[in-house]
């Protein structure tokens, strides 16, 4: 599941070239979108939420599942996993964190293929190439993304679809790493210390 947040994350920060570039690449408003996920291995389709804070800089993602949530901060380069029923967090290691923010992926070229409309929300459709995987996005002017269907070299397609945009404040509960919980060491043993996790 990290995996598959780290490459949607990816393919929602790509910046385009110059002469095909959508007008915004992240959400310039406070606004929480409720996708439908579908097509990931051994993983029976699923909703998963979404609110983005440009003010602040964060963004939290709710897999479902029952697996926690994922709090990330761009401003400080972290990410971290909360995990409420344990009472605990893990910070995302650094490769996990440039995965989530990074921009072009190498050798990536894309192509407009014009509009759509998606959960009542009207958004433009580019299509990506990045060695053997592909992918199409439909992102809205103000840089919310709707729709996104990735396809890996083996084939394999993984969808992600609004079926709900909500545009208001984001209460800044939701966008704090709890306090008190058990910081949990970080995958590949590097230290999970608390100054790791987002700026409360």
């Amino acid at each position: 599941m990290i995996r598959f947040l780290a490459s949607t994350t990816a393919l929602v920060l790509v910046t385009l070239p110059a002469l095909a570039q959508p007008t915004n690449l992240q959400p310039t408003r406070d606004v929480t979108v409720t996708y439908r996920m579908s097509g990931m291995p051994g993983v029976a389709p699923r909703e998963m939420r979404m609110a983005f804070s440009p003010s602040t800089g964060k963004q939290r993602v709710d897999p479902g599942g029952g697996v926690g949530w994922m709090l990330i901060d761009r401003r400080a380069n972290t990410a971290v996993m909360v995990m409420d029923a344990q009472r605990a967090t893990m910070a995302m290691p650094p490769a996990t964190v440039a995965a989530m923010t990074q921009s072009v992926p190498p050798g990536a070229t894309f192509t407009r293929r014009g509009g759509g409309t998606v959960a009542g929300n009207t958004c433009t459709e580019w299509e990506m190439t990045a060695g053997g995987a592909r992918g199409t996005s439909c992102i809205t002017d103000d840089g919310v993304l709707l729709r996104a269907v990735t396809t890996g070299p083996n084939g394999a397609a993984v969808t992600m679809e609004a079926t709900q945009v909500a545009y208001g404040p984001i209460d800044a509960a939701q966008l704090t790493v709890p306090q008190g919980y058990t910081v949990m060491p970080t995958p590949g043993g590097l230290s999970g210390a608390p100054g790791a996790a987002p700026a409360r």
